[in-house]
């Protein structure tokens, strides 16, 4: 991932590399890693996104 400074403006580079990192998930992800989860409510975790998903999916079709 890479983000240019222009013009000395170090904020809004920092802002662009926030904007990219939520928009491929890393943030979220960084966020999960920083403690244990167990297998248990992972995949209860798991099941539950893939249901948002579907439903917002099914939303959109109509």
């Amino acid at each position: 991932m890479v983000v240019e400074v222009q013009d000395d403006n170090l904020e809004k580079a920092l802002k662009a590399l926030k904007k990219k990192m939520q928009l491929d998930g890393l943030q979220k992800e960084l966020k999960m890693r920083r403690f244990y989860e167990k297998p248990s409510v992972k995949r209860r975790r798991k099941m539950q996104e893939a249901e948002r998903r579907r439903r917002k999916a099914k939303r959109r079709r109509g």
